[in-house]
């Protein structure tokens, strides 16, 4: 299920900005500490010293883990076409990676790859790109309010949370007219683009019972801002939970919980378990989850968290590279949707992989046998 971003009302932050001197950024020379490392040995690019020039990839943070395999998977398959890699990552500090890119522009790096910590903050920053010709892919985050990003991988987001509200109405079979049951909501961060499609991908199914009275928000918070977690903190999720389960359900159960990300849904359940939940005949809600974390898929086998949406980040490395190589060589890269991501300035062509939902009935066949962990690792 898909729609245009334009029928939905997102969260937008502006910050302001100025240069400072970057920080937590990969100063070592592998693939593995995600710097600019030479190509491999018997690759052309290698042979010509390194030909095919330095790719510059911008990563958020090194908080969650799957922003180091993405950043670890493009490095890899990137040196393997015969090119260099400058791997940063902002800390989650807007001003970090502003200053990290732009150092990126200066040493004249032949393409940015960026997944952005604030999708607004880099207009100024992308003008300098530009300006050296230096061609943009937006990664995962569409970036925003610029014209100057040339292409956009990421997954469909909006089926994303179309996946984790579906789950939910299967679990409690609210379409069999069961209810009502009680949820409360939670959302990503306002300055990131996806959120807002996470969001209004599952709202487009669990608004409908929320009218009819058969899903309950007893907070009363159901509006994105008011469900939002800045920079999507697991430790500001569990405060909400906290404050929600001591105001509103003191005399009665939670079902269930929209949770956007793992990293979420782990504060959210240990707020859960700190009041008693998961132990006697307190049973835990249905909580969903995002990004198949080894953390969370753990907590799914054990019967903590339900659910997750698994988005397999080696493809989207791959589709990243893919484009990249294809700006570099003159060639249009490939793009099935160039209708739906309006940063504001313009529609940027993008090309979208699909999510799968996972839980303790398919984690093997999906994670296992698809080779994304071993069996050891989730032990």
């Amino acid at each position: 299920m898909r729609t245009s971003l334009n029928r939905f009302a997102l969260v937008g932050v502006a910050v302001v900005l100025s240069a400072t001197a970057a920080c937590g950024r990969s100063t070592g020379t592998t693939a593995s500490s995600g710097s600019a490392g030479s190509a491999p040995a018997g690759s052309s690019a290698a042979a010509a010293g390194g030909a095919g020039g330095t790719i510059g990839i911008a990563m958020p943070t090194k908080s969650s883990e799957r922003w180091i395999n993405d950043g670890n998977n493009m490095v890899k398959q990137f040196q393997a076409m015969g090119y260099k890699t400058d791997l940063q990552y902002g800390d989650d500090n807007v001003q970090n990676q502003v200053s990290q890119i732009e150092n990126m522009i200066t040493k004249g790096e032949k393409a940015l790859v960026i997944a952005a910590i604030d999708g607004s903050s880099l207009t100024d920053t992308l003008q300098k790109a530009a300006d050296a010709k230096i061609p943009v892919i937006s990664y995962d985050r569409l970036i925003r309010n610029t014209k100057n990003v040339d292409y956009y991988a990421t997954f469909d987001n909006f089926k994303v949370g179309v996946l984790q509200a579906g789950y939910i109405e299967d679990k409690l079979g609210l379409k069999s007219g069961k209810g009502p049951f009680t949820i409360e909501l939670f959302a990503g961060s306002p300055d990131d683009n996806n959120a807002g499609f996470f969001f209004n991908g599952a709202m487009s199914v669990l608004q409908p019972y929320i009218s009819s009275g058969k899903l309950v928000v007893k907070s009363g918070q159901t509006k994105f801002a008011q469900v939002a977690t800045l920079r999507w903190d697991g430790a500001k999720a569990q405060d909400r939970m906290d404050n929600i389960l001591s105001k509103s359900y003191t005399s009665q159960n939670l079902d269930a919980v929209l949770s956007p990300y793992d990293g979420i849904s782990r504060g959210i359940i240990e707020a859960l378990k700190g009041v008693g939940y998961g132990s006697g005949s307190k049973k835990l809600p249905v909580i969903t989850g995002q990004d198949a974390e080894l953390a969370s898929v753990k907590e799914i086998i054990s019967g903590e968290q339900t659910q997750t949406v698994y988005k397999d980040t080696r493809l989207l490395a791959k589709q990243a590279v893919t484009m990249v190589d294809d700006v570099l060589k003159g060639k249009t890269p490939q793009t099935n949707d160039d209708k739906s991501y309006d940063n504001g300035v313009k529609v940027v062509p993008a090309y979208l992989l699909q999510p799968v939902s996972v839980d303790k009935a398919n984690y093997e066949q999906v994670l296992v046998q698809g080779g994304y962990y071993t069996a050891d690792q989730l032990k």
